[in-house]
């Protein structure tokens, strides 16, 4: 596989297929080393012709996009097999998390996204949490952090979302 195939197209974001490699090996080697790495989550919903369904990839490479400005260029970033973006904090306690968690939200609610987004953010942490994938993967999206409506430009009402 070259490398061009593990990103989405003209960003950093991992594909689905290629973040899950890399969080299955990054989690053997945390697990090897004894240290922590936390998985956050971010699933966006948004409004479309009055339903409310998964935000669509463009909607996703923006916020990968945001969200890629408050964590470390060698904490890998990518869609998840459940539609999701998640964020690998390598060497992160849960503590750690929590305060990127906290600068993205930061960084979100000072956003105006192209579209009003219904935003969920997780987070697992290895070994606290999970030592495997599928495990961490659940906790983070079971978990949710913080539950938000955001990216209301001005003039629209957040009704119905």
């Amino acid at each position: 596989m070259n490398q061009q195939s593990f990103y989405e197209d003209g960003s950093r974001v991992l594909k689905p297929d290629a973040f899950e490699f890399v969080l299955a090996s990054e989690l053997k080697r945390a697990v090897r080393a004894q240290s922590f790495l936390t998985l956050i989550t971010l699933e966006a919903r948004r409004v479309w012709d009055g339903l409310t369904v998964a935000a669509d990839d463009g909607t996703l490479a923006e916020l990968a996009e945001l969200v890629s400005r408050e964590v470390r260029d060698t904490d890998p970033i990518g869609q998840t097999d459940r539609g999701a973006l998640g964020l690998m904090l390598l060497e992160a306690d849960p503590h750690g998390g929590s305060c990127v968690i906290g600068r993205v939200m930061s960084r979100i609610d000072n956003y105006r996204f192209s579209a009003p987004l219904s935003i969920s953010i997780g987070a697992a942490s290895c070994p606290t949490h999970a030592v495997d994938a599928e495990a961490l993967k659940r906790e983070a999206s079971s978990r949710p952090m913080i539950s938000a409506r955001r990216g209301v430009h001005p003039g629209t009402t957040t009704e119905g979302l």
